[in-house]
């Protein structure tokens, strides 16, 4: 594989601008037929043994830094070590770990082999990890010890996961393959070639959830991170890349907000990232984080920041290096960008928009639009956006006029292949050439979309998307509880948190142990985030002819 030529389009940061519309009219993709992502984020920059890739540090206070010629170096043993157990070309490697260099070296040691990462919650429980490594028919994994029992027990349902290597402190159980991960690279070689692969073969499959039935694998190219830089330099950015910047956010890395938004396009331009494996969000931690790494470039969802609102004395921490502080997943809110300003000094505050299937689509840049109170932003370079009738899909709603955001599909590297082993979803999602997000928005006459809501009955929390079924499915499930409905209500921190209603099995009797055993129930098999915070006990839920819960019906009589 090449080393990868500069790819000019995504430089266009360096060059001078009269305004957006100027930089949207030039701005054209550059996708390479052949184009593997880790020779872009990874091999390019490895000859410089002093580039710093990473900054990691644990809950512990441990810290260590790798190079790209360090990450070269151990994603090529890693390539090599998964080739020898197997893994080819085409085939799928579960990541299931949070902030910590091993989760960047088994994605791009997967890119190197060909084969198609998975990233993966470590919030997962066993019925969340088992669905997704069997839909996909996992071969390999690599495994946090904060998740690896959850792992061992879906594994007994996955005879095709024959890899399995462990990081941090777990023993081995010797089944399936399990091996500790340094220990297995240690003897294999450094050298590597990257299969040479086109822009349009398989890279990551994420999955997402969805109203109706189970979570969606959302399947990616490898330009797929090509489809990400325009934004990366407005939004996140401001048109103002630096040798000393440095990326950091504290969502999890198993999400394509965290990896696409932050991680990789940081890795693209040769920047450092900070991994913090440090646990449940603390906000004082964030301010330490920022002044103990010269912080540039700072992406966190609202209710993050807000939580960082909370803390006092921030003036012992030395927090001048910040230039950018990007957004989204929810409302951000005129206070938290007011707060920023005041807090960190002359910082950019922006938000940006996006999803799974196409993210990085619509975001502010300040630095060459004004910000617009209400209002997510502009399109970024390269995307075409319009709000189109939910029916029709066809662009017809009239400017100001509520309708469904869409992105013109066709040649858009960011926008996804397909839902794996899902047709029919699939067509659902592309109509007319245009991907249609299932958000509601409004468009103004200098393009300025603004978010109105879901189109669907997805709960977005904390900017955790969640799907209702698979909760409902799950709190079904505790023995106590003959059937369930989930909807999404308000809350302060989160936005919106899970609200349960539950009719209770002839011989239960409603109670708080029972509510919190149903929440310990859920937890114990589904991601940590989507437990119900609100349990309601009724006599029945209400259903049309056909037998499907009117969530709609719950929601009405929750704003009642």
């Amino acid at each position: 594989m090449t080393r990868g030529r500069r790819l000019d389009a995504y430089h266009f940061y360096e060059d001078d601008w009269d305004s957006y519309e100027q930089l949207r009219e030039a701005f054209e993709w550059d996708v390479p037929d052949r184009f593997n992502m880790a020779t872009y984020l990874c091999d390019r920059w490895a000859d410089d043994k002093s580039r710093v890739a990473l900054f990691a540090e644990d809950a512990s206070g441990t810290e260590e830094t790798y190079t790209f010629w360090q990450l070269r170096n151990v994603t090529n043993r890693l390539a090599n070590y998964l080739r020898a157990q197997g893994v080819e070309e085409g085939d799928r490697v579960g990541v299931n770990a949070p902030q910590r260099p091993e989760t960047v070296f088994a994605h791009l040691a997967a890119w190197k082999l060909g084969a198609m990462s998975v990233p993966l919650s470590t919030l997962f429980g066993p019925d969340a990890i088992e669905y997704r490594l069997h839909d996909c028919d996992a071969v390999a994994a690599v495994v946090d010890e904060s998740n690896i029992e959850n792992v061992r027990e879906a594994r007994e349902s996955l005879p095709n996961l024959e890899t399995t290597l462990t990081v941090g402190d777990v023993t081995p159980d010797g089944a399936a393959g399990e091996a500790a991960f340094w220990d297995a690279i240690e003897d294999h070689s450094r050298e590597f070639d990257t299969v040479e692969t086109d822009a349009e073969d398989d890279a990551i499959l994420i999955y997402t959830s969805g109203t109706t039935g189970d979570p969606k694998g959302v399947r990616h190219a490898q330009r797929l991170i090509l489809g990400h830089l325009p934004l990366f330099v407005t939004t996140f950015g401001n048109m103002d890349l630096q040798e000393g910047d440095v990326f950091w956010t504290p969502a999890e890395w198993a999400w394509i907000a965290s990896l696409f938004d932050v991680v990789m396009p940081a890795l693209y331009y040769g920047k450092p990232v900070v991994a913090y494996n440090g646990g449940q969000f603390d906000p004082a931690a964030a301010f330490r984080l920022i002044e103990r790494y010269g912080v540039s470039n700072f992406f966190a969802p609202p209710t993050a920041l807000r939580m960082m609102m909370q803390v006092d004395d921030t003036d012992r921490f030395d927090v001048g290096t910040l230039r950018t502080i990007a957004s989204g997943g929810e409302s951000l809110g005129q206070s938290i960008v007011d707060w920023a300003q005041e807090t960190f000094g002359d910082t950019a505050v922006h938000e940006g928009y996006g999803q799974t299937e196409a993210n990085m689509l619509v975001g502010d840049c300040t630095a060459l639009t004004e910000f617009r109170e209400g209002y997510i932003g502009r399109a970024g370079p390269g995307h075409e956006v319009a709000i189109v009738d939910p029916e029709t899909a066809e662009p017809t709603v009239e400017t100001g006029e509520t309708g469904e955001i869409a992105v013109r599909y066709e040649d858009n590297p960011v926008c996804f292949v397909e839902y794996w082993n899902k047709p029919g979803k699939t067509s659902g999602k592309v109509r007319n050439g245009w991907l249609l997000t299932e958000d509601l928005g409004r468009m103004d006459e200098d393009g300025y979309v603004a978010f109105v809501g879901r189109k669907d009955d997805v709960i977005i929390s904390a900017g955790y998307r969640i799907g209702p079924e698979e909760v409902e499915d799950s709190v079904a499930g505790h023995e106590s509880v003959a059937d369930a409905a989930v909807i999404g209500v308000p809350d302060a921190e989160r936005g919106e948190v899970p609200k349960a209603f539950v009719v209770l099995t002839a011989d239960a009797e409603p109670s708080d142990d029972l509510r919190e055993s149903i929440r310990q129930h859920v937890r114990d098999r589904l991601a940590k985030y989507e437990y119900p915070r609100e349990i309601e006990v009724v006599d029945e839920l209400p259903k049309t002819a056909t037998g499907k819960v009117r969530r709609a019906s719950l929601r009405n009589r929750e704003e009642r």
